[in-house]
């Protein structure tokens, strides 16, 4: 049985609104990583980028279970010597409200080049408003 490989000009990329609000971030993550590498599309294929656009509004209003807001550690470096430089997630949402959603979904993805491209499709919002309306996006309900 030969895998079917969908031509690229026949992929169909939609657009979709999550809103993000009350909603567990790991649960959400999961979904949107999902929908962003096309494992719900029958077209699925491991190593083409046939996933949909998502975008997050209310990214500032997303839950963490248990004691996550301060035991949960977020690390990055300055590339200078003993620079590395830690933050909790409570501290992170205070700074970037989006950063928390865009690093678990980018935790579950490829880390490859076409990884880097299926998160270019993720945009993330802290409010209700974005200027993707041209788009015409569904709601997506998670």
């Amino acid at each position: 049985m030969k895998t079917y490989l969908a031509p690229v000009n026949e992929i169909e990329k939609k657009w979709y609104v999550v809103d993000a609000e009350n909603k567990v971030l790991g649960r959400l993550a999961t979904e949107i990583a999902n929908r962003l590498r096309g494992k719900h599309k029958p077209t699925f294929s491991p190593f083409m980028d046939n996933g949909d656009f998502i975008i997050v509004t209310n990214a500032d209003k997303i839950k963490l279970t248990g004691n996550k807001w301060n035991d949960k550690m977020y690390y990055r470096h300055t590339s200078y010597m003993g620079g590395l430089k830690e933050s909790n997630a409570k501290d992170l949402m205070v700074k970037h409200p989006t950063d928390l959603v865009m690093f678990a979904v980018k935790g579950m993805l490829p880390k490859n080049k076409l990884g880097a491209a299926q998160l270019k499709k993720l945009k993330v919002y802290a409010g209700v408003k974005h200027p993707h309306a041209a788009q015409q996006p569904a709601v997506l309900d998670i």
